[in-house]
């Protein structure tokens, strides 16, 4: 019975030193498969070459075509507000309207001036017709009386009528002459009174034609089709011509964009003329990074050139349906002036800048990694195109090249754009 016993404690240690085998050996094939690192995953790009165009960018501001600035002519308070800030309104649409009272009464008194010149007018008239007539009837006497002193005359010489009755002629006949010249003139002043009340006429017409425009000046109408902007005068405020801009109206359809280039810029775009400007076909880059999906076109170049700046001001417009774009809004305006041919071209977030200098990392045939100064040009979309330090067909770490060092081995596989991914998913 005790041999037995002593037996199975003799077989415990062995069963106890298995387990602490096992241990040890897998301790030891971790510990070797930890010494051999497996090279980091990296995603490579190929430099391509090809040609492509060459964008100019210039910093932009949106304003409308055209900007009609609403002003109050005639002062009064300002009764209503007859638009919605914001809205489209008319040509001719009334957008405020001012207190017509005073000047509806100055109205009403001019035509009542010009009623009464134009009586006095009539008068005047009647006047001249009457001294015409009574210049006829003394023409008339003075041709009796005259034939009275040439029938008397020869019988005044043969004593065939008494002197007095000769005397007595001529005497009607001189008094006949005298209310001759004196209906004359008063033919002249009735003719000149009627040229005093034509004036008072013609003066009583303008007073009530500059009454009834400043009458029509109490309701701000829109002179153009567009946007009517926030009203900076609140009804029940005292407006007149000096108060400044009570609103602005704006067209945007099409819509303005302005932009500068400098003089040498300007020389070398209108090398061929003027007219090499009309080809060039513009994009609008919003203040978000989205592109205008309506193309542009050349408008017009300012006169001058900035004495202050150097820079001369440009015009693009811009379809812009729905006036989504709104004056005051800066933008990039870019255009084509030509084409690089054969450009090396690579991934914008292939290439790291540090204190000025641009570098990339490489990835040769035996996987190796190198870092390598280059020389960039252009941005087009997503790709950089580099002006030196690259060949083509050489392999750029575009992914994962923080985990990327000078002589280190590397997994390469395909460089797959997170935003290329997303539109084909």
């Amino acid at each position: 019975m005790n041999i037995p016993f002593r037996r199975k404690f003799e077989i415990w240690p062995v069963v106890v030193l298995i387990p602490a085998v096992l241990i040890t050996a897998s301790c030891t094939k971790s510990t070797a498969a930890a010494g051999v690192q497996r090279p980091p995953d990296v995603e490579v790009v190929a430099v391509q070459q090809k040609d492509v165009p060459v964008y100019r960018e210039w910093i932009g501001t949106v304003d409308g075509m055209v900007n009609a600035a609403i002003r109050a002519q005639v002062s009064g308070y300002l009764l209503t507000q007859n638009y919605s800030e914001g809205s489209f309104v008319r040509k001719g649409q009334s957008l405020f309207e001012i207190d017509a009272r005073p000047f509806q009464a100055a109205l009403d008194q001019a035509q009542g001036q010009l009623a009464q010149a134009r009586g006095q007018l009539a008068q005047a008239r009647a006047q001249l017709a009457q001294a015409q007539a009574q210049l006829a009837q003394s023409a008339a006497n003075q041709g009796r009386t005259q034939m009275d002193v040439e029938r008397y005359t020869p019988l005044a010489k043969q004593q065939a009528i008494t002197q007095q009755d000769f005397d007595n002629a001529v005497q009607n006949n001189t008094a006949a002459i005298a209310q001759v010249e004196a209906s004359k003139a008063a033919v002249e002043t009735a003719r000149a009174q009627i040229e005093a009340s034509n004036a008072a006429v013609e003066s009583a017409q303008a007073a009530v034609d500059a009454a009834r425009v400043n009458t029509s000046f109490t309701h701000l109408a829109s002179p153009i089709d567009g946007i009517a902007g926030v009203a900076q005068v609140q009804v029940g405020n005292l407006v007149n011509p000096g108060s400044g801009v009570i609103t602005t109206v704006s067209t945007l359809d099409p819509i303005k964009a302005n932009f500068t280039v400098g003089e040498q810029e300007y020389l070398t775009l209108t090398r061929g003329g003027v007219s090499d400007l009309a080809k060039l076909e513009l994009e609008l880059i919003l203040a978000d990074g989205n592109t205008w999906p309506h193309k542009g076109k050349f408008s017009f170049v300012d006169r001058q050139v900035s004495p202050s700046t150097g820079a001369i001001q440009l015009t693009g417009l811009f379809p812009n349906p729905g006036n989504r774009l709104r004056p005051g809004q800066y933008g990039r305006v870019r255009a084509a002036i030509g084409t690089r041919t054969a450009a090396l071209l690579i991934p914008q977030r292939a290439v790291a800048e540090l204190q000025g200098a641009y570098q990339v990392a490489v990835v040769d045939d035996k996987n190796t990694v190198s870092i390598e100064q280059v020389k960039v040009g252009e941005q087009i979309g997503t790709m950089w195109v580099i002006s030196g330090g690259l060949k083509p067909g050489q392999r750029v770490i575009a992914e994962g090249v923080q985990n990327a060092r000078p002589g280190m081995q590397v997994t390469p596989k395909a460089f797959l754009d997170t935003v290329e991914s997303k539109g084909a998913n």
